[in-house]
């Protein structure tokens, strides 16, 4: 009697064996079908470079297809049209599969794939099972996700190196840990570049119709180099880019009879970053009327919550502090002498938006504004109240 159960058993687990076998021959044939892979890791800057790489091959005649994570999951088909990827279930590494065998269909020169893993097993899985990319990218290592990647910035710069190709190129704007990364990327027997951001002049970043980075552009321009496309070519197609929602984007306010300046980085939600990006802010928008940081926290992140405020009143000391947040005021309390000319303001997180515009309605005349913290659900609606306010002369 007990015989047939085991019978049983053993005959579905002889099919499901099948059917893996089978899903990874398809699997293959997809890849086969795509002669060019690049995979996209990193900490800060995936989008976009996913982006300024389609685009870039794209502009050099090369049918690219992408697919972006971000601030909201994109797939950017061939003509560079985005398409929305709707979800009826929590994200899944196993999206990365579906996708390449849609992409493979399409009869494509090259698929530009940003690594959506975090967890390093499935950094891992991502590149060496799925994509398996001839060129490899890692924008750069910052202390980011330390719960599943660290606890040390070492081990991030690790994890996220289990996306360099066997036998390919990897390229990375990474400028703190370059021994680690070149030490795997020989081991995998592939060839290493370091993009220069140096190499991007100003005139060209000019071009850009939002806030782009230097060294996202310059690791672009070397991935569309190793896949043939000349520089010149590569960067005519960026600046043609439609940019990812999380983009570092400027934008003139009028509010009342006031002109103020406005940059979104809340999709770089490290400090790290952060701070890296309001070097470049505070450098290329000078503002007569002072600073003032904004900062969208998330209640199920007090940690990241205490560290953006310690980097906001240890390291940027604005002139004026808008927090948007519940029990955030001990934090601040402890960190106010380090910054005791900052005025610092609250807002729940339950609060009406309008009370956010009520506060920037009393700042001085061209202040500049950057925005940081969360992006997602509020933060959205946020940065759409705040559009209504563009200049639009």
């Amino acid at each position: 009697m007990l015989s047939t159960p085991l019978i049983v058993l053993g005959a579905l687990a002889l099919l499901l064996c099948i059917a893996g076998i089978l899903e990874f021959q398809h699997h293959q044939s997809s890849l086969d079908a795509i002669p060019l892979r690049i995979h996209v890791n990193g900490t800060r800057g995936k989008s976009s470079v996913t982006r300024l790489i389609a685009a870039g091959l794209r502009e050099g005649g090369l049918r690219t297809f992408a697919k972006t994570t971000g601030t909201a999951p994109r797939v950017i088909d061939s003509e560079g049209k985005d398409r929305i990827i709707h979800r009826l279930r929590l994200p899944s590494i196993g999206e990365q599969v579906r996708l390449l065998n849609y992409f493979a269909s399409e009869d494509p020169d090259v698929v530009v794939m940003e690594c959506m893993a975090v967890q390093p097993q499935y950094q891992w899985i991502a590149e060496h099972q799925m994509v398996r990319s001839q060129i490899g990218v890692i924008t750069n290592v910052r202390p980011d996700h330390l719960e599943e990647m660290g606890p040390t910035e070492d081990d991030v710069a690790k994890s996220l190196c289990n996306t360099i190709p066997i036998g390919g190129v990897l390229i990375t704007g990474e400028d703190q840990k370059i021994d680690l990364m070149k030490d795997i990327t020989v081991a995998n027997q592939s060839k290493f570049i370091r993009s220069e951001e140096s190499s991007i002049t100003q005139e060209e970043l000019d071009e850009f119709t939002y806030m782009e980075h230097p060294s996202n552009v310059a690791v672009a321009l070397d991935a569309c180099k190793q896949a043939g496309v000349e520089r010149d070519v590569a960067l005519t197609g960026m600046h043609k880019v439609q940019p990812d929602l999380g983009a570092l984007i400027a934008w003139n306010l009028d509010i009342g009879e006031k002109r103020i300046q406005f940059v979104n980085g809340m999709a770089a939600n490290d400090p790290v970053s952060t701070l890296q990006i309001w070097k470049f802010v505070i450098d290329r928008y000078p503002a007569e009327g002072g600073t003032c940081v904004f900062f969208n926290s998330r209640g199920d992140r007090p940690s990241r919550t205490r560290q953006m405020i310690e980097l906001t009143l240890e390291e940027i000391k604005p002139d004026h502090f808008i927090v948007r947040g519940d029990k955030v005021v001990p934090a601040i309390e402890r960190k106010t002498h380090r910054s005791p000319k900052t005025d610092i303001n609250v807002i729940g997180l339950d609060d009406p938006l309008d009370q956010l515009i009520s506060l920037i309605e009393e700042l001085p005349h061209d202040t500049l504004i950057y925005a940081i913290g969360n992006q997602v659900g509020a933060g959205q609606q946020i940065l759409e109240l705040i559009s209504t306010y563009k200049h639009n002369g």
